[in-house]
């Protein structure tokens, strides 16, 4: 059993359950915080306790510098999620967070034997496929904003805003950086996962077709299943009461079973 009071800089909780059957680990797009699922937890079945992910940069991590290499920040977490892993849990990752929460699923059934009882993919080409776009994690500060602009994740009065630009920025970068440079190599721990995946996708979304969010298909040996949403890349915002809803038939099943 876990105690409350462990919860550390990494694994937040904002709704502490004790009494929960699941445990739902929630990782954020590039940029993002903890705070992205804080309420998450309310439209979720009551024997679901939600663990957003806090990376480093951000909240209570923002003095630790953001990873830039996928391998080493996976292999940071993995211990510290390990003695969170003591009933049945799911990953949920957007975007960023998606790579992220398959490559730590990859390392924690290689390393430890453990493996999420599903594994919920949002707004992400499966890691085996090329960036179908320049990368941009590189581009003058300039074009960079043009970017995110463009992406729509990043509110209008925060990029106008020179001084909190000036602290986002290079969370920002790190986190594209980890995303952009990520190389699927087929290794052992990369061999399909035993558990299902659910890919999310937004109907209207240009950073990701539905090509590249079927691909994630072929990195697991279960079920696989495609849902798409009304909105663009962070349908996740527009539309959060259609994706929890989903989420919550799943748990619901999970329940069942």
């Amino acid at each position: 059993m876990i105690n409350r009071q462990t919860f550390n800089s990494y694994i937040t909780c904002p709704k502490p359950n004790p009494q929960a059957q699941f445990r739902l680990f929630c990782f954020p797009y590039a940029g993002g915080s903890s705070l992205i699922f804080r309420t998450w937890y309310a439209s979720l079945p009551q024997n679901v306790e939600v663990c957003p992910i806090e990376l480093p940069g951000r909240g209570k991590q923002m003095k630790i510098p953001a990873f830039t290499q996928m391998e080493t920040l996976v292999k940071a977490i993995a211990p510290i999620l390990l003695p969170y892993l003591d009933k049945p849990f799911a990953f949920f990752g957007h975007s960023m967070g998606a790579l992220i929460s398959a490559a730590l699923a990859w390392h924690l059934a290689e390393e430890y034997d453990k493996q999420p009882l599903h594994l919920f993919v949002s707004a992400s080409r499966a890691p085996q496929i090329p960036l179908s776009k320049p990368p941009i994690h590189t581009l003058p500060e300039h074009e960079f904003k043009q970017k995110l602009r463009r992406l729509n994740g990043t509110p209008a009065s925060v990029l106008e805003n020179d001084e909190l630009m000036q602290l986002l920025i290079p969370i920002l970068r790190a986190d594209f950086t980890l995303s952009e440079t990520y190389i699927y190599t087929q290794q052992p721990q990369e061999t399909p996962l035993e558990c299902p995946i659910t890919a999310f996708g937004g109907l209207e979304d240009q950073e990701v077709s539905i090509q590249e969010l079927e691909a994630w298909r072929s990195l697991t040996k279960n079920s696989f299943q495609l849902e798409i949403f009304p909105g663009d890349h962070f349908f996740i915002h527009s539309s959060p009461s259609l994706l929890l809803a989903n989420l919550t038939a799943y748990f619901q099943a999970f329940n069942l079973s």
